[in-house]
């Protein structure tokens, strides 16, 4: 991993390198760059691939005490780092909540292309019962949330559909490693709570970022879990046909979380999405 100073702090992201066109691949909350990780094998032959950890509670290098990290702000922070790596006709790709970061940032100049899999949309801001739950623990002071997310050193609860149970069929080694920042660094615990307060903040964002995604006259993909129960399948469909230029593509056998259930199938659909 490569370290950046950016306006929320050092940020942290794995970049592939090689003169192929950029693809960008942005994560959930409570989550890593780590997400990525099966898929980013199969699509390097083709791009440079760049995935950032974002401030979104897996992170292990705490944020300045004034970071923006709603919504909108980690949007500034990918923008931020489009600029200062000068990334340009920028493939941006979102699954969880990255796909609704992705979203507000689309606007940005450097992207070129948009891939959205299996996002939060239009009103499902927090997503199910998963992001109930999460958004009610951050209402928690710090140390009664990083108290009540030690239960998530045992499989059993992270299995939990309040947890990842939901979100992922077969990435639990993945997920359990998401948890130890928070679970052993009491600054990560902080963060997650106020990003948690922040992201939830505004639930109508995402209803006007619609509206905005009708003017992205660029070539958008929808890769949506098939049978997602926590990002409505419609959604997916709705999504496609709003962008002008939007296709979509349905995935079986697979939850929210697609680069880890389904990651062959996700590279080929970004494979066959990539400019000629």
């Amino acid at each position: 991993m490569t370290q950046i100073e950016l306006g929320v702090g050092t940020v942290e992201y794995r970049d592939t390198g090689g003169t192929g066109p950029v693809i960008v691949l942005l994560h959930g909350l409570l989550m890593d760059a780590s997400l990525w990780d099966s898929v980013i094998p199969e699509i390097s032959p083709h791009f440079r691939v760049i995935a950032p950890t974002l401030p979104f509670g897996a992170h292990r290098i705490a944020v300045r005490a004034d970071a923006d990290l709603s919504l909108p702000g980690t949007a500034a922070t990918v923008r931020e780092l489009l600029d200062r790596l000068d990334l340009r006709d920028v493939t941006l790709v979102g699954n969880d909540t990255g796909g609704a970061v992705a979203q507000l940032a689309a606007a940005d100049p450097r992207v070129g292309r948009l891939v959205l899999v299996s996002c939060e949309a239009f009103d499902n801001l927090p997503p199910g019962l998963t992001g109930r739950t999460i958004a009610a623990l951050g209402r928690l002071p710090a140390g009664l949330f990083r108290a009540f997310m030690q239960q998530m050193r045992l499989k059993p609860a992270r299995r939990l559909p309040i947890a990842f149970g939901r979100l992922t069929r077969r990435g639990d080694r993945a997920t359990r490693a998401w948890m130890a920042p928070i679970l052993t660094q009491k600054a990560i615990a902080r963060d997650s709570v106020r990003v948690l307060r922040a992201v939830f903040a505004d639930r109508t964002i995402l209803m006007r970022a619609a509206e905005d995604l009708r003017g992205f006259d660029r070539p958008a993909l929808v890769v949506w879990a098939k049978h997602d129960r926590v990002m409505p399948p419609e959604h997916g469909r709705r999504l496609a046909e709003l962008l002008p230029q939007g296709r979509l593509v349905e995935i079986e056998d697979t939850d929210t979380l697609i680069p880890l259930d389904q990651p062959g199938r996700l590279a080929e659909a970004l494979r066959g999405f990539q400019s000629p």
